[in-house]
């Protein structure tokens, strides 16, 4: 796979990185224009009763669709950091690989953040440091409907059915919902822990 285009998440689910992990390159969408129900601000764990939404309350600004990804800013009057960190310790606790990876992530719920865009780098960064990944990767300075690179940017609709089968791993509660698909790269990381690039490199992507 050469180029791709994908939409900084928060962190992204399982395809997100797979296609990552298995590109020559990769381009993050600057340029466009926020929208709801999307990852940009929400992603999927897997908890005790399953499959559980994880949202960053963001401010409304009575623009509409028409505001800037990059000009989001997060709703902190909630506290919504100290709930989903509250949330990953109780889904993931018990599995493999939480406490080899938690002092990495706890800071990233200490902080309070003011845009979204820059909170979702942050996560990435933190996430490739967890991984020892490091994608060759760009920003967008400019929006194109149809751009250059392998446009994956339809991947950030959170509604969107899977059009990829992901092979099975482990899930700590899996023995009660089975195997969910494309949760969190979270979920992933603290269930496979050093074997996630692996996993990511052998998946057969459309």
């Amino acid at each position: 796979m050469e180029t791709v285009l994908l939409h900084p998440a928060y962190f992204a689910p399982t395809l997100h990185y797979a296609y990552m992990a298995q590109a020559e390159s990769v381009v993050f969408e600057n340029d466009d224009n926020y929208q709801k129900q999307t990852y940009r601000n929400r992603t999927y764990v897997y908890g005790a009763n399953g499959k559980l939404l994880l949202n960053i309350p963001i401010l409304h600004t009575g623009n509409g669709s028409h505001q800037k990804y990059r000009d989001v800013k997060i709703e902190n009057s909630f506290k919504w950091q100290q709930h989903h960190w509250k949330s990953l310790q109780s889904a993931y606790r018990s599995s493999a690989f939480f406490e080899f990876f938690e002092d990495d992530l706890a800071p990233l719920f200490e902080k309070e953040q003011t845009f979204l865009l820059d909170f979702n780098y942050q996560c990435f960064e933190v996430i490739c440091e967890c991984l020892q990944f490091s994608p060759n990767y760009t920003k967008t300075k400019e929006f194109f409907k149809e751009p250059p690179q392998t446009d994956l940017r339809y991947t950030i609709d959170a509604k969107r059915a899977l059009n990829v089968e992901l092979d099975p791993y482990f899930q700590v509660f899996e023995d009660k919902k089975g195997f969910i698909p494309n949760l969190s790269i979270l979920d992933l990381l603290f269930n496979e822990g050093s074997n996630v690039l692996t996993y990511l490199e052998s998946l057969k992507l459309k």
